[in-house]
């Protein structure tokens, strides 16, 4: 079991635990009828005591006692009657969501009696029991995830639909000043009808403050969004800055004009889900990067995800014990490139036969599926893989791809991450809609982030390495550290067909095969690229684990600041956006 892990509650556990912290005494019996997301969320709303006094009952001088009570309806948050329709709908409630993504016990919550500057209550049907909106809309506050310290937001729909008024900013603000401040991740829950309507401009400039939060931390500390309900309008705009986003299917959508808004300008028919729903953001847009079932199922897999990563950029990601031996050899690997250099194999085998216990995290699997970026370990160490997949597209680099990749590298740089490439691209998708879309701005991102990474980089060559695609994914011309080949690589400026059609055009074909035979020889193998340095070593498949496992233990202490070819002073480059 992984260590981080270790001690940590299942959530169906917790169902059956006793706890003793703040206004909830222990579990209660629950209905068999319900499902266990319900029953989940049943026993974290269940109180043994519910005070039903209002804070006008209070007499002036029992001060305590009318801080009792508007703690207690703070906590409830838009009632039992928005609550249960929450949880009808298969969701949690914001205080849920952080008592099952924080450790247990560890949630400490800030701002709780706050509440909006706005009569927002004077609309039909809210709560008039204390200023209207509990909390504002908003839960805040800071916990710890396997044990080290994250700050929180967890937008809170029953209280005014969890819509951003000033102070709801405000509220956001001040957890991402702190989580800066203190070189902690931050974690945001979004479930909110967006602006507050009746705030007019302060609510667009609580937003505005926000997205400039998400600016100033970007690369300073991780950033992770959970889409588990509506966020459209400007409100994309703070998760679209962070580092990744999680959304939950069916009952999540981001989109910046909504169904009834496209109808009545384009006459186009589409629903939430269609439009901006999990599925569509993880698979169509790459808007999001990891889709998720429920609740539940989020806020387990941002638990994961956080285990791969340091706190801030100048700290290290957590490396674990593993009883996976960094010497091992796998001989299957020998056989897993087929001989027939146009047959598809699967990458992620590779990925899996050379990491920690074939453990890894992969980020946007369903998006630009010809490339896979994700997180693993090494030795213990957490390494940030990009591999070219055969399989789909035989693994050319196209737009999206190109995208997928420089993002993923980016974020691996900045939060000194080592990144590890394995390399089988043909060259990039040829094709005018590609080359009309843009594909040389979009492949020149990838080629920037590379070059502009200063982490430790591995490079493993697989199979093919052609063209303009050999240089970008992380060659040695390129600033890479260590870079090998398998005895199967063909690196070459394209392949044998393509090749001789260009240099023997008007041939016969018996010719032509001939030629195809020859270039293959002398061109479609690692000899030059070994002979010239370009490459540093012939690698035997089975010894993949253990070079890699080597090159990182050489380059650990590597500085930020490559003394090769280091960068220029300036006060930035200009990527190719």
């Amino acid at each position: 079991m992984n260590p981080l892990f270790r001690g940590a509650h299942s959530v169906w556990s917790r169902l059956t635990e006793q706890v003793a912290c703040g206004p909830c005494g222990g579990w209660p019996a629950l209905p068999r009828s319900h499902t266990p997301l319900q029953r989940l969320a049943s026993a974290f709303y269940y109180r043994k005591s519910s005070p039903s006094h209002s804070l006008h009952s209070t007499s002036d001088n029992d001060l305590q006692h009318a801080l009792t009570a508007e703690d207690a309806l703070a906590e409830e948050g838009g009632g039992a009657e928005r609550v249960e329709k929450q949880h009808a709908k298969g969701k949690l409630t914001a205080r849920e969501r952080l008592h099952l993504l924080l450790d247990v016990g560890t949630f400490c919550e800030w701002d709780r009696l706050v509440v909006s500057r706005d009569h927002v209550h004077d609309a039909p049907g809210a709560r008039r029991d204390i200023a209207g909106t509990p909390g504002d809309g908003v839960v805040t506050g800071h916990g710890r995830i396997h044990g080290r310290p994250v700050f929180v937001y967890s937008q809170d729909f029953t209280v005014a639909g969890g819509s951003l008024s000033e102070t709801h900013a405000e509220k956001i603000c001040k957890v991402l000043d702190r989580a800066i401040e203190s070189r902690a991740p931050l974690i945001g829950i979004n479930d909110s009808g967006g602006a507050r309507i009746q705030e007019g401009v302060l609510s667009l400039g609580g937003y505005a403050e926000v997205f400039k939060r998400n600016v100033l931390a970007s690369g300073y500390i991780p950033q992770i969004s959970v889409i588990m309900g509506p966020c459209a309008g400007g409100a994309v705009y703070s998760p679209a800055l962070t580092d990744f986003i999680f959304m939950v299917r069916r009952q999540s959508n981001m989109f910046l004009t909504g169904p009834e808004v496209i109808r009545a300008a384009l006459g186009e028919s589409v629903t939430s889900e269609q439009l901006g729903g999990a599925d569509t953001h993880t698979r169509r847009s790459g808007v999001a990067h990891v889709a998720c079932d429920d609740d539940v199922d989020a806020l387990q897999r941002v638990r994961e995800l956080l285990s791969y990563l340091p706190s801030w950029w100048m700290g290290d990601a957590p490396r674990l014990p593993t009883d996976d031996p960094p010497e091992r050899e796998d001989a299957v690997l020998d056989r897993l490139v087929p001989a027939d250099p146009n047959e598809a194999y699967d990458m992620r085998e590779v990925i899996e036969r050379v990491v920690d216990g074939e453990e890894h995290f992969e980020i946007q699997p369903d998006w630009a599926p010809n490339v896979i970026t994700t997180f693993a370990r090494i030795d213990g160490r957490a390494v940030a893989i990009v591999a070219n997949q055969p399989r789909h597209v035989a693994g050319c680099l196209d737009m999206d791809a190109s995208v997928k990749a420089a993002r993923f590298v980016r974020f691996a740089d900045a939060f000194r991450l080592p990144i590890v490439t394995l390399v089988d691209v043909p060259g990039f998708l040829p094709g005018t809609q590609q080359e009309h879309h843009g594909i040389i701005r979009h492949g020149a991102k990838l080629l920037y982030a590379y070059t502009e990474a200063s982490s430790p980089k591995l490079t493993v060559v697989t199979r093919k390495a052609y063209g303009g695609a050999y240089c970008v994914m992380s060659s040695k011309h390129i600033r890479g550290d260590l870079n090998s080949a398998w005895p199967s690589a063909e690196i070459a400026v394209m392949g044998a067909r393509g090749a001789v059609g260009v240099l023997h055009r008007g041939d016969s074909a018996d010719e032509l095969q001939a030629h195809e035979a020859e270039y293959a020889r002398r061109y479609l193998n690692p000899l030059t690229a070994l002979r010239r340095g370009f490459v540093d070593c012939l690698l035997q498949p089975r010894r993949t684990r253990a070079w890699l496992a080597q090159g990182l233990e050489l380059l650990q202490r590597k500085g930020v600041d490559s003394s090769r070819e280091p960068m220029l002073p300036k006060k930035h480059g200009n990527i190719p956006l």
